[in-house]
């Protein structure tokens, strides 16, 4: 079982549910109007007059090793369609779970 977090602008909300739907995973969290700024560059997402946009935030938890290597590897050509709006993805082995 891998769990991916994902850090990104709200534009891509709809997106990344389209792109978990089409690998047949359905479950996940998201936190809404997450703040934050790119490690390298980008535009700030802070939720404020000066920098308005906001990040969400997601943690998917999926069974199958094959498959969150694929979802990782879309996530990742997005991002590079269009870097600008900032999208960011983590994934990690998980060893249990109740």
């Amino acid at each position: 079982m891998k769990a991916l977090f994902v850090a990104y602008s709200q534009a891509y909300n709809e997106e990344i549910i389209d792109l978990l739907d089409f690998f047949g995973q359905r479950g996940f969290t998201r936190w809404v109007d997450v703040q934050g700024r790119g490690s390298d560059d980008g535009i700030p997402h802070m939720g404020s007059y000066v920098w308005p946009e906001n990040n969400h935030a997601m943690l998917i938890f999926v069974e199958d090793d094959v498959v969150a290597d694929k979802i990782l590897l879309a996530l990742k050509h997005t991002d590079e369609r269009t870097p600008d709006l900032g999208l960011r993805a983590f994934m990690w082995n998980i060893e249990k779970s109740c």
